[in-house]
Parts: C-alpha cells; sequence; structure tokens
C-alpha cells in the first residue's frame, strides 16, 4: 500500500503534475496548495485526475471552508480531523499551522491543535499527517536556532509515538528525515513522500 504524501505546491502547477503522475494507492496534499487560497481552482483541476483516491488537508494559507469547497467541486476527500483505514493502519489527518508572524487564514492556538489531536489517541497503528511539524525538531528548523513547528503536535508523537509521522509547512526542512522515539517522521515538503506501508 502506497500513499503519496506532499505539501506546500504554493501554486507550481508543473510539480503538482509530476506528482499526480506517480502511481500510488492514495495521494495525501498536506496544506498550502496555493498562496493566500488564491487559484485554488487551478490545483483542483490536477488533482481530480486522482479524485477518489485524493485526500487533501488545509494548510496555513487555506481555510477549512476553501478546502470544503475544493473538494465538494473536483470530488476530493476531505482529510481534515478525520481518518481512514490503510493497509491495517490508520491514517489520520490534521491541517492548520500553529502561529505565524503572518496571520494566514490557517492557523491555531497551542490548545487548539492539542485538543484535535487527541481525538487520534487512541488510533492504532497510527499515520499521522499533519501540516505543521513538531517543534524544535529538523523538521521544523529555518535556521540555526529558528524553528516554526508546533509544541503540541511534538508532545502528542512523543507521547503517543505514531508509527509514522509527515508533515509540511517548514519550507526550509523538505525532505528532512528524522526518528522521534519510535515514530519515523518525515517533512515531505513539494517533491512528495512515498511512505509504503506493509
Amino acid at each position: 500500500m502506497k500513499l503519496l504524501v506532499f505539501s506546500d505546491i504554493h501554486s507550481d502547477l508543473r510539480a503538482l503534475e509530476s506528482l499526480m503522475a506517480v502511481e500510488a494507492d492514495h495521494y495525501i496534499a498536506a496544506g498550502d496548495l496555493v498562496s493566500w487560497a488564491r487559484g485554488i481552482e487551478q490545483v483542483g483541476a490536477i488533482l481530480a485526475r486522482r479524485a477518489e483516491r485524493t485526500w487533501v488537508l488545509p494548510g496555513n494559507h487555506e481555510s477549512e471552508a476553501d478546502i470544503g469547497r475544493l473538494c465538494a467541486r473536483f470530488g476530493l476527500r476531505e482529510f481534515h480531523g478525520r481518518s481512514f483505514e490503510a493497509a491495517g493502519s490508520q491514517v489520520a489527518g490534521l491541517g492548520y499551522s500553529s502561529p505565524t508572524p503572518f496571520n494566514t487564514p490557517g492557523e491555531y492556538g497551542e490548545d487548539e491543535i492539542a485538543r484535535r489531536l487527541e481525538a487520534f489517541a487512541d488510533l492504532a497503528p497510527l499515520v499521522l499527517i499533519c501540516h505543521c511539524p513538531p517543534l524544535g525538531t529538523p523538521l521544523d528548523r529555518i535556521r540555526d536556532g529558528v524553528h516554526g513547528g508546533s509544541r503540541s503536535v511534538r508532545e502528542f508523537i512523543e507521547k503517543r509515538q505514531p508509527a509514522h509521522f509527515v508533515c509540511g509547512h517548514i519550507h526550509e526542512a523538505g525532505g528532512v528525515a528524522v526518528e522521534i522515539g519510535r515514530t519515523k517522521a518525515v517533512n515531505a515538503g513539494p517533491r512528495g513522500y512515498l511512505l509504503e506501508l506493509p
């Protein structure tokens, strides 16, 4: 079972075309398909080619309502706060980011992130996909000493130890992979990450 997870396309239609040409069982857009929700129809038309297998999270550049309208128009699957079963694993998704300096439409406070993640606490084995990376890790490193992730995401991973965690949001960390305890964690970035489940 192959899950292709990608994030932070920001209207790069050529990159999105390449991703959708990859053969996978599920395609998961982990947020920021566009910037400030502009041009979202164009990316929807590309995602629609794999519509029945494509799950979409809002990043910090889209609201939940933006993604709801996108999914309704193009037959895609809303993934924010939801889960599905794949190869015996529970795949769960949470969009949005922790607060940014830019006041983008898709931001939650840390308490809200923690509350929403707790809905996934009893899912096992868990594959957790969030737009926002865990704070203070290589997955959210912008530059030396500067990180842009979520404390609540990190605390959930450390406590619950999902089998896999995939995120985006911090462009500088795209493609970085680490282990957080027993959790294999990756910032998928716009190049994407092909997760193979047994």
